[in-house]
Formats: structure tokens, sequence, C-alpha cells
């Protein structure tokens, strides 16, 4: 086998785990391939004789690549450009498309996506490379220009964001989460009676503008053009509508704490579109808030629900 076969056959043994770090730290999987294709250009042209853990000289340089692109979208908001790289492979990763993304998402968690979100482009990168990868502070400083102890710092301050306030426990929290995933399912399965079975009767939705999806959630044309919420009363009036959303929209939905209440959120393209607000009355829901105004999802706190 000669020199350029095993680099890159060392590369594909190696890229699952790059794609993994660089799809949490971007939360966008055409990113992540973007950052994935730069490192295996940037391996093309070192000194490999050099490198002596070639994993770790990989993670580490799709890190910097991660950490220059997140601080990239503080001063500009584009969207990211197919490049014309030529990779080890002539098709791109698995699961570079729509369908894939939403299911890497459903498996990393839309809400610890989310919630990194919210953190410093440097915060986001300690967290994934020390909580979900376990890499050594000792690296993770050197990557991010900060000593270990920074590093450890950093991580910490990240953890109590992602994790948010301590939601009170009990039994009533207990059935709130079991009553949001079952409202989920049905939404989900098309299941109307399902749906309704968890609403109490005079339920009310609140919707407001950038939350409405045309044709499904329908808001009066003078609401809709003064850009104004609009509220339905009565679960049997809107819960249809709500299952027709659930089928007319491509996102990904994960139950997570919003303001200390459980909650959903709702993600397309790994990116917050929209945000669900319970309330509960009788261990039923009696009122919805779907919020989709960048500015008031941007002051929500969201945090991850412990398991």
């Amino acid at each position: 086998m000669d020199q350029h076969s095993w680099l890159t056959e060392r590369f594909e043994e190696n890229r699952p785990r790059l794609r993994g770090v660089a799809y949490r730290m971007l939360g966008s999987l055409s990113e992540a391939e973007d950052a994935v294709q730069e490192a295996w250009l940037r391996l093309n042209g070192s000194d490999t004789a050099t490198i002596e853990n070639l994993g770790g000289w990989l993670t580490t340089v799709v890190s910097r690549v991660c950490l220059d692109m997140l601080r990239g979208r503080k001063l500009r908001r584009e969207e990211p450009m197919d490049g014309q790289v030529i990779e080890p492979r002539a098709e791109r990763g698995a699961g570079a498309d729509p369908e894939g993304e939403a299911l890497l998402a459903d498996s990393v968690g839309i809400a610890l996506l989310v919630v990194l979100d919210t953190l410093t482009p440097a915060e986001r990168l300690v967290f994934v490379l020390h909580d979900l990868f376990a890499m050594p502070f000792g690296e993770i400083g050197a990557i991010v220009g900060r000593s270990p102890a920074a590093a450890k710092q950093l991580a910490s301050r990240a953890r109590r964001r992602v994790r948010g306030s301590p939601a009170p426990s009990g039994a009533g929290r207990a059935r709130q989460r079991e009553v949001v995933e079952a409202f989920l399912r049905a939404a989900r399965a098309g299941d109307l009676d399902g749906l309704l079975a968890v609403l109490d009767p005079d339920a009310v939705i609140r919707i407001d503008a950038a939350a409405r999806v045309d044709g499904v959630v329908r808001i009066d044309a003078p609401a809709a053009e003064a850009g104004m919420a609009r509220e339905i009363r009565g679960a049997s009036l809107w819960a249809p509508q709500m299952i027709a959303l659930s089928r007319g929209v491509r996102f990904v939905a994960q139950p997570a704490l919003i303001n200390g209440s459980i909650g959903l959120v709702l993600a397309t393209g790994g990116k917050l579109s929209r945000a669900l607000i319970f309330t509960f009355t009788n261990d039923r829901v009696s009122r919805l808030e779907a919020i989709g105004d960048p500015a008031r999802l941007r002051e929500l706190d969201i945090a991850v629900l412990q398991l």
C-alpha cells in the first residue's frame, strides 16, 4: 500500500469522530462536512512523518477550523457555500442531506444543540471536546489559546448554562414531562384522539406571527399583516392543525426546560426555529404558546432535560 492510500484509509477511519466533533460544535451538517474537508486538505499539505498521533492531530485541526467558523458567525450572517473540495472518496459523508441531518440532530439531541448555540465559541468548543469527547484540558487549552485551568473554567461555565437552573422535582414534574412527550408522539403520529387526551377541552393556543405556518395554523389577514399573535380557544379547533403542522413542516422536536418549565424546542437545520411553552391544569395542557420570533427566542432560558 502506497503512502497516499495508507493516509486515505487512516483518514476514513477517523471521519465519523471528526464529523461528530464538528457537528456538535457547528450544529450544521454541511458546515461540519466542510470542516472535515478542510482537515483533509491540511493533512495532505503536511509532513505526516512528524505526526505522532494522527487522530489527535486531526481532531485538533477540525476543532480549530470550527472555532474560526464559530467566530466568523459573529462577524457575518452568511449561509455556508458548498466548496469544490476533492475528498478521499467521491461522495460526501453519509447523511449530508435534510433527512440525514434531522436523524443526526435527533441522535445528538436538538435541545443540546440549541443550548450550545447560546455559548461563546470558546465555551462551546471546550464543552464539546471535554464533556462530550473526553479530551484533556491541556490539549483543549492549546487549541483555544488558554491555560488548562482557564479551559476548565470555560467548561464549568458552559456546563452550568447547558444544565440550566435546577428544576423542581417530584411526581408533578415527571407527569408534566410525560404529558409533553405524549403530546409530541400524538402530533407526530397524526393521532388526534391521543392529542386531545392530553389537552384540556378549553385549551388555548397562542401563536406569534413568526411561528405560524401558512395554510396550517391560520391567522386572519389583518392580524397577520400587523404581525400580531393569534389565540384560539378550544382543543378540538386547533389540535387538527397542530397535527397538520407536524406533517407539513420538516423539523426536529425535543422536550427541554424552557424558563424552568418543561416545553418543546423545534429546530430546522440544527437551529432553533420555534419553542412551545406549556401551561398545565390537572395534568392536562390548558395553554400552549408557540414562539417563533427570533428576538423572543433569544431571551428564553433553555436547558437540557436531565434523565
